[in-house]
């Protein structure tokens, strides 16, 4: 199969969301007068995936998941905050943290050159834009497409017509999407028809349900898939 149109996602795929997200939530909480422990971060962790999750199921609006993580962190320790004040720092910290994956910026810089590049993520429009750009990644990308601007959120059939509508010459059978999810990446790959990569860095259990074309454990494989 010769793939041309490549859809990457974006964090734990390209970027390093993890050390961005514990580097900018240690800074927030330093800023508050908190120490930034590894109880503190379970409890927020807690809280902001079944934001998340209720989210990516359609129980509530993304606004929700952003504007309360922090509100009901704090409350779970007896603290009363401003949840929406919270999550505007802590989404301008976000925002300038761009720890990329090992060999990611090579493999856009080489697949740039022969193929055509989107990034699709159910982040924040306006912090994913910053990030790719302070990573030098920006510049390999035709187009970005975020939950946010869309409407609706990977995996869902919406999110994946919105971006085949919006991809001048988009071909299904050219079209492999590479991410690190499978909830989100791949199924959405399966809801629409689109051949998916999985990055499966650690070794995470396989799902019956859920079947990737491919699954390698580092970005540097893309590229033979894609060349094949």
């Amino acid at each position: 199969m010769s793939y041309k149109i490549l859809l990457f996602d974006l964090d734990d795929t390209l970027l390093d969301f993890g050390a961005n997200e514990i580097d900018s939530l240690n800074k927030l909480f330093h800023q508050h007068g908190y120490t930034f422990s590894d109880e503190l971060f379970g409890v927020y962790d807690s809280v902001n995936k079944q934001l998340w999750t209720d989210y990516e199921n359609g129980n509530i609006a993304l606004d929700e998941v952003l504007n309360a993580r922090f509100s009901e962190t704090m409350l779970k320790l007896g603290k009363i905050v401003d949840g929406t004040d919270w999550e505007n720092q802590y989404r301008e910290l976000l925002g300038n943290g761009y720890q990329l994956i090992d060999g990611a910026l090579e493999l856009c810089q080489s697949l740039s050159v022969s193929h055509r590049l989107f990034v699709i993520t159910n982040g924040i429009t306006k912090t994913q834009i910053m990030r790719l750009k302070q990573a030098g990644l920006y510049r390999f990308f035709e187009d970005i497409f975020d939950s946010q601007s869309i409407g609706f959120q990977k995996p869902s059939k919406e999110f994946f017509n919105y971006v085949m509508g919006h991809i001048k010459n988009f071909n299904v059978s050219e079209a492999l999407i590479i991410g690190d999810s499978l909830n989100t990446d791949i199924k959405g790959g399966l809801l629409s028809a689109i051949d998916t990569c999985w990055i499966n860095r650690k070794s995470q259990k396989c799902s019956a349900e859920i079947q990737s074309t491919y699954t390698i454990t580092s970005l540097a494989e893309v590229c033979d898939i894609c060349d094949r």
